[in-house]
């Protein structure tokens, strides 16, 4: 599933690249390097930009279709061209695109610390999924999918995440009705289901990374199929950014009663993780070797020297509280360094001459490729 998108991918951005490649393209290039340019000038607003961007797309499809390089070719071909476009350009201005709302930060953090909530008592009855549909282990699958969205910058990798995510839902939930004799009640089956996948995956920067999609993703491409999905996944999280006793098949004192546990447990688990980050006490409850010590007598790194054997439940929890709380500061501080830098520094001055089209690949894509055909 994911090597196939990820394939066809690579073949129609490289094939972009090599097209770019050619003397003949610099029109287009320059046109590209200018919009680059351009977008630094103006105060980073993602409504603004996304207007600005899909015209651009408009634009440039138009010129490609003119284009003596795509003379002759066919819907398929200016398509895969439309796709290399947008992958790069969108890599090319990430930092200022994504997330660079203060507010959007906030939802991320406020949606993803409700989750974590939320994945300390709630169950699939909860939401009134049957329990014939119920397969939380298979669930995984889509859960680690949708898991995936961060690892890519362009709007259609990532909207792939989310599609993969929805495919797995939909054929577990096909075939469990099939072997269960189950009917389907569309999507009064599917959204509870991809609801709980949801929290359960917890994915990070949920609401930027679909805020990222809506306004960056070619508006051609984001129907059918992908539309659906991705409208259901929208449905999800403002579910979950509402959800309350009222919206689940659950007791309102007793849903406050798991609400209020969680956050208690969450706030010691923070509070001694950070004590035990700066070296102050050892909270765990699993004997750390002698040789984890220094000089004074205090643990610096208390599972440093632990093997998996020696970890209790507890340990386990800890770990892994901690492990999300280093990575949603380390995204937080990454973005805001990001646009600092970006406020900083001046825009880049465009190149008036040469055919190279040499503005760097993004991040993530092989380099290890020949720019001469035949060598």
């Amino acid at each position: 599933m994911e090597s196939a998108a990820a394939a066809t991918s690579s073949v129609t951005f490289y094939d972009f690249l090599d097209r770019m490649r050619n003397p003949a393209s610099l029109d287009l290039v320059r046109s590209i390097k200018s919009f680059i340019v351009s977008s630094s000038f103006y105060a980073a607003n993602p409504e603004n930009d996304g207007k600005r961007v899909q015209e651009f797309y408009l634009t440039m499809e138009a010129a490609i279709r003119e284009h003596p390089l795509w003379t002759g070719a066919s819907e398929e071909e200016v398509d895969h061209a439309m796709e290399g476009l947008e992958k790069y350009v969108m890599t090319k201005l990430f930092s200022r695109t994504f997330a660079s709302a203060s507010e959007d930060s906030k939802i991320d953090h406020e949606i993803s610390e409700k989750i974590c909530l939320l994945q300390t008592f709630l169950k699939p009855e909860h939401l009134d999924i049957p329990a014939v549909l119920q397969n939380e282990a298979s669930w995984l699958l889509a859960e680690k999918e949708l898991q995936k969205i961060n690892t890519f910058k362009a709007p259609r990798e990532k909207l792939s995440c989310i599609m993969n995510c929805c495919r797995v839902i939909n054929n577990l939930l096909l075939n469990a009705s099939m072997s269960e004799n189950h009917v389907l009640a569309g999507l009064d089956d599917f959204l509870p289901v991809l609801i709980y996948v949801t929290i359960k995956a917890n994915p990070p920067q949920l609401h930027s990374n679909l805020k990222f999609i809506q306004l960056y993703r070619r508006q051609a491409k984001l129907v059918s199929e992908a539309a659906y999905y991705f409208t259901n996944l929208v449905s999800a999280k403002e579910f979950i950014v509402d959800l309350s006793a009222k919206s689940l098949s659950m007791d309102e004192i007793k849903f406050e009663e798991s609400m209020q546990a969680a956050r208690l447990t969450n706030k010691e688990i923070q509070t001694e993780a950070s004590t035990t980050l700066l070296g102050q006490t050892d909270p765990s409850p699993t004997r750390i070797p002698d040789e984890n010590r220094d000089l004074s007598g205090g643990s610096n790194y208390p599972y440093m020297d632990a093997k998996a054997g020696e970890l209790t439940l507890g340990d386990v929890e800890r770990l892994l509280s901690l492990y999300k709380d280093v990575v949603t500061k380390y995204t937080n501080l990454r973005a805001a360094v990001r646009h600092h830098s970006l406020s900083k520094a001046g825009p880049p001055f465009p190149h008036s001459e040469g055919t190279s089209f040499s503005l760097t690949r993004p991040e993530g894509v092989n380099t290890k490729i020949d720019h001469q055909r035949g060598n």
